[in-house]
């Protein structure tokens, strides 16, 4: 059972600071509308929930091998960590935090392909998006992001500490994207990641779901032509069109029929307007 004790302890902290810094934020935004947002967002918050405290405690042992495999393998000679130090510590979290976007990126886009979408429906399938969507996450999606997300971070040899600070700014900044207010950030919106921007990836049209991947920054978007600019799409109705489930539904979808069967088509842009309004 003590292997249990420190994720446990991890990830209770984080839901609870997270929660009550993100419920504050929807109060403040929301006001008199704040108590029908919970009751909107009330049972796709509990499987959210759910699949957080199973990845980050029941089986964080078992994400904590193949992480630690990778960064013994990886792992750059004392020759080129030693590159970094001689640069001024708030570049250093810069460049980390560019090249894990970087990473990100890529990985994030092949999940949107047919191979590996049964997986990462499971993080689109909100219908009512809010801070902790961020956490709803197939197993085989928080595998693929032990595994991969920091891999060239270990290669290129950055220090421990700046890798340890960029991973706190960029968890923050994806329940930060994944709060349910209509921000595009205004100018800085141009090079950050918005929570508007984010909720357009969310949106309910495939076509339009195949844009702004970053989790960070923009930069790897305007490179790679993902970027599409979030202000006509505001509020935006989120979710696909094979539905959301309950938590087990969750851990079972990839093994449907439509998904065995190598069936994409069931994500089909709906004819339905989504965008409405945004709802303050």
């Amino acid at each position: 059972m003590e292997v249990f004790v420190e994720p446990a302890k991890g990830t209770l902290l984080l839901l609870s600071v997270m929660g009550v810094g993100f419920g504050l934020l929807a109060l403040a935004t929301k006001g008199a509308a704040f108590v029908a947002a919970i009751q909107r967002v009330r049972a796709e918050f509990a499987t959210n929930l759910a699949l957080a405290l199973f990845n980050g405690i029941i089986l964080a042992p078992l994400f904590f091998w193949p992480g630690e495999f990778v960064q013994k393998t990886l792992s750059a000679s004392a020759a080129v960590t030693a590159f970094w130090n001689g640069w001024h510590p708030v570049v250093v979290v810069v460049l980390t935090i560019l090249v894990a976007d970087f990473v990100v990126y890529w990985r994030h886009r092949m999940e949107h392909h047919p191979l590996l979408w049964r997986f990462h429906a499971t993080h689109h399938a909100d219908t009512h998006y809010h801070w902790l969507t961020t956490l709803r996450k197939h197993p085989v999606s928080k595998l693929l992001s032990v595994v991969i997300d920091a891999c060239l971070l270990f290669v290129m040899g950055f220090p421990a500490w700046a890798i340890a600070t960029a991973a706190l700014v960029r968890n923050f900044w994806g329940f930060f994207v994944h709060a349910d207010v209509p921000w595009t950030l205004g100018i800085f919106g141009r090079w950050l990641i918005s929570p508007a921007a984010h909720r357009l990836h969310h949106i309910r049209d495939e076509a339009l779901m195949g844009a702004n991947f970053g989790n960070t920054v923009t930069l790897w978007d305007r490179l790679f032509g993902t970027y599409v600019d979030p202000t006509p799409h505001v509020a935006c109705e989120t979710g696909i069109a094979e539905g959301t489930r309950g938590f087990l539904g969750e851990l079972a979808r990839p093994w449907e029929r439509r998904y065995r069967l190598g069936n994409s088509e069931d994500r089909a842009a709906p004819a339905t307007p989504t965008c409405p309004q945004a709802r303050g």
